[in-house]
C-alpha cells in the first residue's frame, strides 16, 4: 500500500508539473524568447517590445526574432526603428504576406512615428536597414530559428493573430529541418504565451481571435505544448498611465515608444496593458504576479468567443486580484521607464 501511495504521490507531481514548471522559468537565465506581433494595431505592441529590449539589457532573455503577424511595409520600418534606437538592430524580422485584412481597424501609429521629421527634414529616427519588402516570411523563419535551437529551449510570446503559429503547424519539411512543423514545435519550444480570447465573458470576441479564428481554432487545439492565456479581461485591468508618458521620459528627446503611444490617440489617455501582460509572464514568475487557473482546454467558437474548460489538456490562463493588478502595474512602470542600457552612464 505503501508504495501504492508513493507511486500515486510522484504521479500527481508529474502531472501538476506540466504547465506549472512553465510557469517558473522566468527564473531560469536568457530565454531563448519569439516574438509574434501585430505591431500597429495597439500601441501595447511597442510598449511589450520595449520590456523585452530591457529584458536584454538584463541579460534575461535572448530576443531570438520578432514575427510581424500584420501585413504592410509600416511594420517592419517601425521595428526597424525601434531596434536601432534600443541597440539591437540585427535582431531577425519575419513578416507576413496573405495575412489577416485589418488595415483600416486601428490609428495606425507606425506610421506616424516613421514619417516623424526635425526642423530640417531629416528622419527623427534612425534605421539600420531597408528593403523591407525582401524580408523573410514569419513561419519560414520560425522554422530556420527553431531548427537550430536546442530542445525545449525557445518560449514564443504571441501577442496578435495566431496565423503565423497555425502556418508553422502545417509547415513540411525544408532544408532548415526533415521534422514537419507540430514535430518542430513539440521538440523546440517550451511553452508559448498569449495575449488573446475572453475568459471571464464567453460572449466576448476578442480582437486576435476574431482576425484569425481559423488560425486560433487550430493553435488551441493542435498546439503540442502548453500554452499560458493573458486574455482581454487582465489587461484591461492594468492600464498604463498616461502621467507616466508624459513626466517620466524627459532624459530621451525623442522615444520611439513614448512617441507611439502620444501618436496613438489623443493625449492624455490610459491604455490597457493587454500585450505587456504576456511579456511579463513569459519572463518573469508568472506566480510572483499573477493567479494561474487550473490545466484545461480551451475551444474558440465559430464566432471566435473562446470559452475555457478545466479538466484535459494542457492550457491554462491568468487573471489578477486588486493588489496583484497593482504590483503587475508597478512593475510595468518601472519596466518602460527605465533607461536603455545604451544610453545609460
Amino acid at each position: 500500500m505503501k508504495h501504492i501511495l508513493i507511486f500515486i504521490m510522484a504521479l500527481s507531481l508529474s502531472v501538476a508539473g506540466t504547465v506549472s514548471c512553465s510557469m517558473e522559468e522566468g527564473g531560469s537565465p536568457e530565454l531563448n524568447i519569439i516574438f509574434d506581433t501585430d505591431m500597429g494595431n495597439d500601441v501595447d505592441d511597442a510598449l511589450a517590445l520595449d520590456m523585452l529590449y530591457k529584458y536584454m539589457d538584463a541579460g534575461k532573455i535572448d530576443l531570438k526574432a520578432i514575427m510581424l503577424d500584420k501585413e504592410g511595409y509600416a511594420g517592419p520600418e517601425f521595428l526597424d526603428i525601434m531596434g536601432t534606437w534600443y541597440g539591437y538592430p540585427d535582431i531577425p524580422v519575419g513578416i507576413i504576406r496573405d495575412g489577416a485584412e485589418c488595415g483600416g481597424d486601428s490609428t495606425v501609429f507606425t506610421r506616424k512615428v516613421i514619417d516623424m521629421k526635425m526642423a530640417d527634414g531629416e528622419p527623427v529616427f534612425a534605421r539600420s536597414h531597408g528593403s523591407y519588402p525582401e524580408y523573410q516570411e514569419s513561419s519560414v523563419m520560425y522554422r530556420e530559428i527553431l531548427a537550430g535551437a536546442a530542445d525545449g529551449s525557445v518560449t514564443v510570446i504571441a501577442t496578435g493573430f495566431s496565423t503565423n503559429l497555425a502556418r508553422l503547424l502545417d509547415s513540411g519539411a525544408d532544408k532548415y529541418s526533415e521534422l514537419a512543423g507540430k514535430e518542430l514545435v513539440r521538440r523546440k519550444v517550451k511553452t508559448l504565451y498569449m495575449m488573446a480570447g475572453c475568459m471571464d465573458d464567453t460572449s466576448h470576441c476578442e480582437y486576435n481571435i476574431v482576425k484569425d479564428i481559423s488560425s486560433a481554432r487550430k493553435v488551441f487545439s493542435e498546439w503540442p505544448t502548453p500554452i499560458v492565456v493573458a486574455p482581454f479581461e487582465l489587461g484591461a485591468a492594468i492600464c498604463y498611465p498616461a502621467s507616466s508618458i508624459m513626466n517620466d521620459f524627459g532624459w530621451a528627446s525623442f522615444h520611439p515608444a513614448v512617441e507611439a503611444y502620444k501618436a496613438f490617440l489623443p493625449m492624455p489617455y490610459d491604455r490597457p496593458s493587454w500585450d505587456l501582460t504576456a511579456v511579463l509572464a513569459a519572463v518573469e514568475n508568472c506566480r510572483e504576479y499573477f493567479t494561474v487557473s487550473p490545466e484545461g482546454s480551451v475551444e474558440v467558437t465559430a464566432g471566435g468567443a473562446t470559452i475555457f474548460r478545466e479538466g484535459e489538456g494542457d492550457r491554462v490562463y491568468l487573471s489578477a486580484s486588486r493588489s496583484q493588478a497593482e504590483k503587475i502595474k508597478e512593475r510595468l512602470i518601472s519596466l518602460i521607464t527605465a533607461v536603455p542600457a545604451i544610453y545609460a552612464e
